[in-house]
């Protein structure tokens, strides 16, 4: 029964930090053209909303 509920935990958090994720970098103009033209920047910027994502996702759904 843990073992059921710690899986469930644990998609219902990957799916949200993917779709945090996706939604921030749309929102934030982080994409692939940009991955091309400045790949550095796009890999500074991506780790900054992973961290960001990550953080919502302890805060509301790990921690809670």
């Amino acid at each position: 029964e843990l073992n059921c509920y710690l899986t469930d935990i644990d998609e219902q958090a990957e799916d949200m930090f993917f779709r945090l994720v996706k939604q921030m970098a749309e929102r934030e103009g982080v994409t692939e053209l940009l991955k091309a033209d400045n790949h550095m920047e796009w890999i500074k910027k991506m780790s900054n909303i992973q961290a960001r994502a990550r953080e919502i996702v302890n805060t509301e759904l790990i921690f809670s």
